[in-house]
């Protein structure tokens, strides 16, 4: 075990993994996480704490992290370059080990244009591959990124985020097989709408043998309406969401109801492809419907380590 969190030991155990992400407020209130925690506990192996999610301000990850982890919820931290430079990724890094967070999702970040303080500086000393070199070198070898040696290293289980619908095309199993190299044990990948397209990406991934040395969480996001999914469809870069998606959405009579059954059949397609170890709901300020999505896909119960 690299670092003994149960995130790391379900995907040892062969069983399939879920994680969840939980948005942290955009305040110093930790009611919101505390209480999302209570109604998450045991619907997931772990959950993601975003790390100022698309440049807005919210309370910190790994703040966040110590909060939910005194509900009994393991965390994952992100972790972006975006507002760290290499002394203080690092030094995040042993604070976030020393408070018994065991889970790093290392990402480069969104650029600050798209928050809610575009006057920001950014950072990008690293990015997430580098990001992921320098967090593993520490781990295995307790060296940082300058050479000082560290008496005590920090015990860390790495994962990245990658994008099977990016252009272009070509370079992402390739992208992905860089992450491999630098460090991540798992990844967790965009929204999958579009099924064919992710089966060909992780045809290349399962070529590559990339399957074998790291662990793949796809990712689902289920959504409220038909004005969600266009929105996916035509704003967010890098995201493909197929036309018969946002056409059965508009047609739904009840949308929500439309949006957790699309995504449950989703997950039910994610479960069957080869070398795909889990997946990773992304339910944005919808956490509620966390438990039932998971309880409708048969992933319950999750399983448990003495």
């Amino acid at each position: 075990m690299k670092a003994g969190s149960n995130l790391e030991k379900v995907f040892e155990s062969g069983k399939f993994a879920v994680t969840a992400e939980i948005g942290p407020p955009q305040s110093a209130n930790p009611e919101p996480l505390t209480h999302h925690a209570k109604m998450l506990r045991g619907f997931a192996d772990a959950f993601n704490l975003t790390d100022n999610q698309t440049a807005v301000v919210r309370l910190s990850s790994i703040a966040s992290a110590v909060i939910i982890m005194r509900e009994g919820v393991e965390p994952i931290i992100q972790m972006t370059c975006r507002d760290r430079n290499r002394i203080a990724l690092q030094s995040d890094l042993f604070g976030a080990a020393a408070l018994g967070v065991k889970n790093v999702l290392c990402l480069t970040g969104d650029h600050q244009i798209f928050g809610n303080e575009k006057a920001a500086r950014n950072v990008f000393d690293f990015d997430s591959i580098v990001e992921l070199q320098v967090f593993n070198q520490l781990r295995t070898e307790g060296k940082q990124v300058g050479g000082e040696v560290v008496k005590d290293p920090p015990k860390t289980y790495l994962g990245c985020a990658e994008n099977p619908f990016a252009t272009p095309y070509e370079f992402r199993v390739s992208r992905l097989a860089k992450k491999v190299t630098a460090g991540a044990d798992f990844c967790q990948t965009q929204a999958i709408f579009d099924m064919d397209m992710f089966e060909k990406w992780m045809d290349e991934v399962r070529a590559r043998g990339l399957d074998k040395k790291m662990h793949i969480l796809a990712g689902v996001i289920p959504m409220k309406s038909a004005g969600a999914a266009r929105y996916m469809k035509n704003k967010v870069p890098g995201m493909i969401v197929p036309d018969h998606i946002v056409d059965r959405m508009k047609a739904a009579k009840d949308p929500k109801e439309e949006g957790i059954k699309l995504c449950v059949e989703q997950i039910e397609h994610l479960k069957s492809v080869k070398g795909v170890h889990g997946v990773h709901i992304m339910a944005v300020a919808w956490e509620e419907m966390v438990p039932r999505i998971v309880e409708m896909a048969g992933l319950l119960p999750r399983p448990t380590f003495q």
